[in-house]
């Protein structure tokens, strides 16, 4: 039995996204987790891509073998090479497919700190801002060019020739200007904010300018406290700054709104599946109503 309280909101967010004139979706890896893709857990998309390395380096979520200290460079690329074929492979999320209905028809923009790829696998290419990244895509290490470099023929190939946790030093990517190695393209201390990330800034940006003096929503989506700054912050500042604008987040730990937008603001502390599936049948019901 549903409470009154969690109806409510229900009907507001479904009020709010009816009514706004532009929508900014602000998502973060709550939205993966509540698509069942952990990477901060140990759980079973972990043991199945990456048991070897777990039981070789005591390796305990995805996130965490990113930035383990391989002593080779071959094991490193080999791990590497695991997590990007697991990018690739993993299937869109129900969250992300409930949200891009829940859009329809909408004039919406989608802002991202995720490089796990699933908002681009549903949503069209010009309306996502992977402003963090993307693992899809390797630049130099050395950063010698502004050029970053499509990968799946690369990591289908490392993949597929890795042995126990290391792959042939020759599959190694080295840079094609300078022979350095290669890095995945996302947010490091030598992640390149060359022309390719200023494009993805860019249509964030864009839209902001032509829509925000309108009724714009800005709707959080499993956003944490870790980089508050590229999503969060800048949601309660534009919340609170432009006329016409109304905020609302979803996530079962870290929602909340901030005191000077509490008129402005609408706090869902619940799964994120849960909410958008249970938004997009009263959606159903209300537009398309049975018997």
């Amino acid at each position: 039995m549903l409470s009154q309280l969690y109806q409510d909101n229900i009907a507001i967010l479904l009020e709010k996204i009816e009514e706004a004139e532009a929508i900014v979706v602000g998502g973060a890896a709550g939205m993966s987790a509540a698509s069942g893709y952990n990477w901060y857990q140990t759980d079973e998309n972990f043991l199945k891509y990456f048991g070897n390395f777990a039981d070789m380096y005591g390796i305990e979520n995805i996130f965490y073998g990113f930035y383990y200290r391989f002593i080779t460079r071959e094991e490193r690329w080999a791990y590497i090479a695991t997590l990007i074929k697991f990018v690739y492979d993993a299937e869109a999320g129900q969250p992300y497919l409930d949200l891009l209905q829940l859009l329809q028809g909408k004039n919406y923009s989608v802002l991202t700190t995720n490089q796990d790829t699933q908002f681009s696998k549903v949503f069209p290419k010009e309306k996502v801002s992977t402003i963090q990244g993307d693992w899809r895509y390797f630049q130099c290490s050395n950063r010698c060019h502004d050029h970053v470099y499509f990968n799946k023929e690369q990591v289908e190939e490392m993949y597929a020739n890795i042995k126990g946790t290391r792959i042939p030093t020759e599959l190694i990517p080295t840079c094609p200007e300078c022979g350095q190695d290669m890095e995945p393209w996302v947010r490091s201390r030598v992640f390149l904010e060359g022309s390719f990330f200023r494009n993805e800034l860019m249509k964030s940006q864009v839209f902001l300018m032509k829509n925000k003096y309108k009724k714009i929503l800005f709707l959080e989506l499993g956003v944490g406290t870790m980089t508050p700054m590229f999503i969060k912050e800048p949601f309660w500042e534009m919340t609170y700054s432009l006329p016409g604008a109304y905020y609302i987040t979803i996530n079962p730990k870290d929602a909340v709104v901030p005191r000077k937008i509490e008129e402005k603001g609408l706090v869902i502390n619940q799964d994120i599946a849960r909410v958008l599936q249970d938004a997009l049948i009263e959606k159903g019901k209300k537009h398309y109503p049975i018997g």
